[in-house]
């Protein structure tokens, strides 16, 4: 089958277009507002932008309280979401209103940053701590804004616990990261094997 994204007529009980890009990490992005109130909310729009700095971006669709706090405040966090978490990181989703924390609705714990004054997840594995660098709402072909908010910053400080350490790596079967896959499904990374990118010659080697 073939379908143009402008019309969307694809003839498909579901849109299939973010279960095509797939799986996406969750960023379970912790904030706090300048009134001291704090939030936390999951996006699947979101992924490393770089490694020289290290840059990660969220995407929330419209001006949601995440991505309104992180650009007042300059700050934000991303919390690793993990299988052990997946209950506590669907229920942070739901839309409560503005101050009410979602620390609180979940019983997760806050736990203090190093840098910057948005919490972190007491109970998250692995933390980063970031610093906004740029925002902006991405355009179309037709060069109008969508509604889309895009959220980028870097990350100044990286929390670990070292119980998902082995021989100086994350171990991803003792992290399990928690991603978005299409329509109500998610996943979980149990199984995780190497392949080393191969010299030129080795891949001609292989024709």
């Amino acid at each position: 089958m073939f379908y143009e994204t402008a019309t969307n007529d694809h003839g498909l009980a579901h849109d299939p277009f973010k279960a095509i890009v797939a799986p996406r990490p969750i960023g379970w992005i912790s904030t706090r507002a300048r009134d001291g109130s704090t939030n936390l909310a999951p996006y699947s729009f979101f992924n490393a932008l770089s490694d020289r700095p290290k840059l990660v971006m969220f995407c929330s669709t419209g001006m949601k309280h995440s991505a309104g706090i992180a650009i007042e405040t300059g700050e934000f966090v991303v919390n690793l979401a993990t299988r052990e978490l997946a209950e506590a990181v669907n229920l942070s989703s739901a839309p409560a209103s503005a101050g009410d924390s979602e620390f609180a609705l979940t019983g997760l714990s806050e736990a203090p940053c190093r840098l910057v004054a948005a919490p972190r997840v007491a109970e998250a594995p692995a933390a980063l701590e970031c610093r906004l660098t740029q925002w902006f709402r991405p355009v179309g072909l037709d060069g109008a804004e969508g509604e889309a908010v895009m959220v980028i910053g870097q990350v100044v400080g990286i929390h670990i616990d070292e119980r998902i350490l082995r021989d100086g790596r994350i171990a991803l079967d003792l992290a399990r990261p928690l991603s978005r896959l299409g329509y109500l499904d998610f996943a979980s990374t149990d199984e995780a094997f190497e392949m080393r990118r191969p010299k030129i010659a080795e891949a001609k080697g292989q024709g």
